[in-house]
């Protein structure tokens, strides 16, 4: 299936914080929410436009905005000066291909992750991005579509979740890493079972969609590492230097998301390994029948040597030849090939050789 490009030459030549949306629209009309909360109470508004983040009074202490499709930049522009966006941070929002990363600014966090999803009974690999603004006492969340990443998160604060409600902004942006995170042992799973399943094909009967799905396989464990290697970077760089907006404790926790990525990463490394094995035990298979299809045709070409040679033998034109005046020398000569064709296929049977 043919991805569509990202065409970030459509930014060459312009000046840097220009906004212009890099990427696919997977969303045709975007969604605006609001949950405003605290120990106290919670609110959750759906709104109707990007202005509405001003108008809406707070009515707790911790504000989460989210955004699902924000391709558009006029919204995007009045979501940037509602909460004090710096012209980086937004031009990133609206780019579609940002690797995962970390950029601090005076007064917020900008940090980009990627959600990953497989497609059912196959190895499309779909990638969405998700940008958080982490500030003071909000935190921003852009999504290009509609997705049940985060319904957890809000299913924990309706329910009343007593740390995530009191826990406050920096509490909320590591329960939303965490989540994302998480997610990717999903992934992970589902590609150990496709692994094992190939397994069992190539040993049973390899053929040209196994050595492609090995292909598959290897390529989609591939652009997750590759995609996944910036993320412990940043884990890294919130749990070190990133003080301002996480309290000590939760840098703890984010500590603890940093060592479920170095696990996720060991275990890409782990279906690398078992992605390149596949593919020696491919070829073995592989060798290993065209060796017995090989050795099948030698035992019967040998078998059958003998009675080339007879039947070459009385082909020579010579007038006196044992058994050509005798009635029965036909039956002689084929009692005789068929005697050795069957001595032969003892001594092969012996050496089990067929």
């Amino acid at each position: 299936m043919n991805k569509p490009r990202k065409l970030r030459s459509k930014k060459a030549g312009l000046p840097p914080g220009t906004l212009v949306h890099i990427g696919e629209v997977k969303t045709s009309q975007p969604a605006f929410s609001v949950i405003d909360y605290d120990e106290r109470g919670l609110q959750e508004l759906q709104l109707p436009s990007p202005e509405a983040f001003s108008t809406q009074p707070r009515q707790f202490a911790t504000r989460w905005a989210n955004v699902y499709g924000a391709h558009s930049p006029s919204d995007l522009a009045t979501i940037g000066k509602i909460f004090a966006l710096h012209p980086l941070a937004q031009e990133d929002i609206l780019n579609n291909a940002q690797r995962q990363k970390l950029d601090a600014y005076e007064d917020n966090l900008y940090v980009v992750l990627h959600r990953y999803e497989l497609t059912a009974g196959s190895l499309e690999l779909g990638q969405d991005q998700i940008s958080l603004v982490i500030g003071r006492d909000y935190i921003l969340t852009f999504q290009e579509r509609p997705s049940k990443t985060f319904e957890p998160i809000r299913q924990r604060l309706r329910a009343n979740h007593s740390s995530l409600r009191r826990g406050g902004v920096d509490m909320l942006a590591y329960s939303l890493i965490d989540t994302v995170v998480d997610s990717y042992f999903g992934v992970i799973e589902q590609l150990n079972d496709y692994a094992e399943a190939l397994e069992s094909r190539i040993l049973g009967q390899p053929g040209a969609e196994a050595l492609e799905g090995i292909h598959q396989l290897k390529r989609c464990v591939s652009q997750l590492r590759r995609n996944l290697h910036p993320l412990r970077e940043v884990l890294g760089t919130l749990h070190r230097d990133a003080g301002d907006f996480f309290r000590a404790d939760i840098q703890l926790y984010i500590r603890d998301v940093y060592d479920h990525t170095v696990h996720i990463l060991e275990s890409l490394e782990d279906l690398r390994d078992l992605a390149t094995g596949l593919l020696d035990v491919y070829l073995s298979t592989i060798s290993h029948k065209v060796n017995l299809e090989v050795r099948t045709l030698t035992v019967v070409t040998t078998i059958f040597m003998p009675a080339t040679l007879i039947a070459g033998i009385f082909g020579m034109n010579f007038r006196e030849m044992p058994w050509l005046a005798n009635p029965d020398g036909f039956s002689y000569a084929i009692e005789l090939i068929g005697i050795i064709a069957v001595i032969m296929l003892l001594l092969f049977w012996r050496r089990r050789y067929v």
